[in-house]
């Protein structure tokens, strides 16, 4: 047993590469090596032999960490991708299905799905009163209509049922339902011919009537006056009289204001010879000319006649009625 204590150095522990070879060092000289140590040690720098860190710490930096991660993948995410992952993070952690986070779609509406709910063939002032932003949509786009001629749908002629619209402005453009036959499913162009319909519709579970006008081929023509014959309109057209041609008949009360006219401008005549010897040469003339007024008027005047007053004013047209006019016979 001693010799165990001799070997191991009085029974401590040591090691056969120390360098004091068993001896130990002196406290003075330690002392002084720490002094030394703590001098040289820097503000920051932590103690050689520290404590252990508690086991909080650990978590709150790892914690920490994390955060800063999620927080970064948050930001790289758009708005649609954020919102799925929190779906799916509640589902995860609360329970649930899917489908009972989707929007239901039934109700949606667009805005060709408001002009069918609201639109009207003819708007009344009754219809104004009320306004709602769906009827306000609804009539900003009738006002942007074409009211001349219709576009038909006669598909369903033969059940005497017809569909009806006005023109947009790209069919006025292109001539579709003037030019070209109104039957939104013909295009022909020749033969054309005008008619007047009374269009009785049910709109908003009321009756209505529209008197409208079409433009159709003789095809489309047969289709729409499949069951009664409808009105056809004609263009009115003054034709000059030829010279063989005889002028029409003049009535009975024509011929009476004809003899009565004759028979005051025969006693006209009497007293104008009567009062002629008695007066001048200057009122003869006069009343030759009061003779000549009382019979039939002549289509354009004398050259004496314009020395007599001012001309007789004639009246201009205007740009709008020679315009009219001009297209009186396009638009029947």
């Amino acid at each position: 047993m001693d010799s165990l204590v001799k070997v191991h150095g009085g029974g401590g522990y040591d090691s056969d590469f120390s360098d004091d070879d068993g001896e130990r060092e002196d406290p003075d000289r330690a002392l002084k090596r720490k002094h030394e140590e703590e001098i040289l040690q820097k503000p920051f720098q932590k103690g050689r032999h520290s404590q252990k860190a508690h086991r909080s710490l650990h978590s709150n930096e790892v914690d920490r960490e994390e955060a800063r991660n999620r927080r970064a993948h948050l930001i790289s995410l758009n708005a649609f991708e954020r919102h799925k992952k929190f779906v799916g993070d509640y589902i995860l952690y609360y329970g649930g299905h899917l489908a009972d986070f989707k929007r239901s779609a039934a109700k949606d509406k667009t805005d060709l799905d408001v002009l069918r709910e609201n639109h009207r063939f003819l708007w009344r002032d009754e219809d104004e009163e009320d306004m709602t932003w769906e009827k306000d949509l609804a009539k900003r786009y009738y006002d942007k209509l074409f009211k001349e001629y219709c576009i038909a749908d006669l598909s369903r002629y033969k059940e005497n049922k017809f569909g009806f619209r006005w023109r947009t402005e790209e069919e006025v453009v292109s001539g579709n339902g003037q030019f070209e036959c109104g039957n939104k499913r013909c295009e022909t162009q020749e033969g054309l011919k005008s008619w007047e319909v009374n269009f009785a519709y049910v709109e908003h579970g009321e009756k209505k009537n529209a008197l409208v006008k079409l433009r159709l081929c003789p095809e489309c023509s047969f289709k729409l006056n499949y069951h009664h014959k409808r009105k056809e309109v004609k263009a009115k057209t003054k034709r000059p009289l030829e010279e063989n041609q005889e002028p029409p008949q003049k009535t009975k009360k024509e011929k009476k204001r004809k003899r009565s006219s004759s028979h005051s401008k025969k006693h006209r005549r009497k007293r104008a010879r009567n009062s002629s010897a008695c007066s001048d040469n200057s009122e003869e003339s006069k009343d030759s000319d009061k003779d000549s007024k009382a019979g039939d008027e002549p289509e354009s005047q004398s050259e004496g006649d314009h020395w007599r007053g001012p001309a007789p004013a004639v009246e201009e047209k205007s740009r709008e009625e020679e315009f009219d006019e001009y297209f009186q016979d396009m638009f029947l």
